[in-house]
């Protein structure tokens, strides 16, 4: 009789449960309706929701005030849903829905990105039809009348940036003015050519019509940075101690006071350059580390060949993968090797396209590298190959593909519930990717060869001086000029690149994902260990840790060790 009273008790707790996830689920998936895509339609077509892809947002002030009030709105609504009775995995995606809230109302009102970076609305509109023409989720026709339908609403947005931005850091303005070229190429040239098989003839008149306006609206544009903007752009980009600090709290489920984070910081990076030191040591004692370095960098394929040498390492990495029992990857079907898009090519040396956790119809993803630019000379051909040398090339194709960013897609697309699909923390997905350049090598990759670990610490060294400069830049006690210097001396990274880092870092102040969120992961990997005893394999710890999805860690570390210990 008492056991069979503790197994009704025990059903009707887990009915409870299933009752209570299913009430809290449906405010998540209002919560994505009403908030998320109806605001930001084509974060709706990159999950793979194709009823969002004729729509682009005003960027207009009327229209921000109403997001954030909504925001505040589904902020009480998520905070006042008692957490009592919900599943620990619906209890998690509670307390990640209310981040994701209080981080976007963080950025929309303290932040003020689209009062003071005129790069997020011309980079944004890049971005909001490429990803409609990229992908073969419907018939080219039906795509090119999305894409006209979103470009007739760009003059609207434009007219939104040069009514809300206000005094905004020069450099800023600086960065949006560089990218313009790029952005109108992308509309003179890529998108027509992406519709070539359409033979509609009214539809492409009115794509021409169409288009050009939008070309006409970016030229108009960037003479309004040029003329207007520039000479007024005298603000200040550091977003201050107090707002990283809860920005870190809301994006990254991490709380550490700002002078510890610094320490860390600082620890990881000595311990990686005297790594880096020792490893040179070992192979020439003669040569100074730099030297062999620059050495190995002359390792590199030809121009003509540096497509195929990314195929070549890829295979191999699987079959070490599946070998050596790393991780489970789900999927059979390789990610696609190709050129960069010619607008992002300014921007990225090599990328991963993956399809939305939601996309039905076209599924593949892309493995985007960039080759050099025909219209190079012979030595900036051979400067740019420098950095796809042997070593730079497996280090890539693990971050981006195997076991990194696609493995943990692929992984993402069969996440428990709606919210681990389309809400995640860079800590994870970068902190994972950078994670895996390291155990790769450790797990017997390479077979010790070291010029690769040369290059993978000079990886980890340059996310070290992202972690560094990121906070000191943004709580005003270092420079630009001073993080480029930083970059090159701590970092150990030719200028070219330390300047590219400091530029970058005045936008993006958490960049120090990369090294936190690897040594979250280092930590929850030695206490799992700990914890399975001579139960543990380094495979199950990977599959737990890519089946969470891509949370904070603090909720993947609760899921697996069943408690709230700390994350660093």
């Amino acid at each position: 009789m008492v056991s069979r009273m503790v197994f009704i008790s025990l059903l009707a707790s887990v009915c409870f449960a299933q009752k209570r996830d299913s009430e809290f689920h449906k405010l998540a998936d209002r919560f994505f309706d009403e908030v998320v895509f109806q605001y930001d339609p084509v974060q709706g077509t990159q999950a793979g929701f194709h009823q969002y892809d004729a729509l682009l947002a005003s960027g207009s002030r009327t229209e921000i005030d109403a997001q954030t009030a909504a925001l505040h709105k589904f902020e009480q609504e998520v905070e006042s849903f008692d957490a009592r009775g919900l599943s620990p995995v619906a209890a998690a995606d509670r307390e990640l829905v209310l981040a994701q809230i209080r981080g976007q109302l963080l950025t929309l009102e303290v932040v003020r990105p689209w009062e003071k970076n005129p790069d997020v609305y011309s980079s944004g509109v890049s971005n909001a039809v490429f990803v409609v023409m990229s992908r073969n989720f419907a018939p080219a026709a039906v795509r090119l009348k999305s894409v006209i339908a979103r470009e007739k609403l760009v003059p609207r947005l434009f007219e939104s940036a040069r009514q809300n931005l206000k005094n905004p850091p020069r450099i800023y303005t600086e960065i949006a003015l560089e990218q313009m070229p790029g952005i109108i190429s992308f509309f003179q040239n890529d998108v027509p050519a992406a519709f070539q098989g359409v033979h509609d003839g009214p539809l492409l008149a009115e794509f021409q019509e169409v288009n050009r306006a939008v070309i006409d609206s970016l030229n108009a544009y960037r003479a309004f940075l040029q003329m207007d903007l520039l000479p007024r752009s005298r603000g200040e980009f550091p977003i201050g101690a107090e707002t990283y600090r809860k920005k870190l709290l809301y994006d990254e489920m991490v709380d550490i006071p700002l002078d510890r984070l610094l320490e860390i910081g600082r620890e990881n990076l000595r311990r990686n350059q005297q790594e880096f030191t020792r490893v040179a040591a070992q192979v020439d004692q003669s040569r100074t580390a730099e030297k062999i370095l620059d050495e190995a960098m002359l390792d590199h394929p030809a121009a003509g060949k540096l497509m195929q040498s990314f195929r070549d390492v890829l295979s191999g990495l699987r079959e070490f993968i599946e070998k050596n029992h790393i991780v489970t990857i789900p999927s059979k079907v390789p990610p696609i090797v190709e050129e960069t898009p010619p607008f992002m090519r300014a921007l990225t040396t090599a990328s991963m396209d993956t399809p939305g956790p939601f996309e039905k119809i076209a599924k593949e993803a892309f493995f985007n590298v960039t080759l050099p630019d025909p219209a190079w000379s012979a030595k900036e051909t051979e400067e740019y190959l420098q950095g796809f040398n042997r070593g730079t090339i497996i280090s890539t194709a693990v971050h981006e593909v195997y076991p990194g960013h696609y493995t943990q897609f692929v992984w993402i697309a069969r996440a428990p519930t709606k919210v681990r699909k389309l809400l995640g923390c860079s800590s994870n997905a970068e902190g994972w990717a950078h994670y895996t350049e390291q155990m790769m090598l450790d797990e017997g990759y390479g077979k010790g060869d070291l010029k690769l670990r040369l290059g993978q610490l000079q990886d980890a060294l340059l996310r070290n001086a992202r972690f560094i400069v990121g906070i000191q830049m943004h709580t005003g006690k270092m420079t630009v000029e001073e993080a480029v210097e930083f970059f090159v001396k701590e970092g150990y990274q030719v200028r070219p690149v330390a300047e590219k880092e400091a530029k970058r870092g005045t936008s993006d102040p958490t960049y120090l994902v990369y090294t936190l969120g690897k040594l979250e992961i280092l930590k929850l990997r030695e206490d799992y260990k700990k914890m399975k005893g001579g139960k543990y394999t380094l495979q199950g710890f990977h599959d737990a840790f890519l089946r969470q999805g891509y949370p904070p860690v603090k909720i993947v570390r609760r899921a697996l060790l069943g408690n709230d210990s700390p994350v660093l």
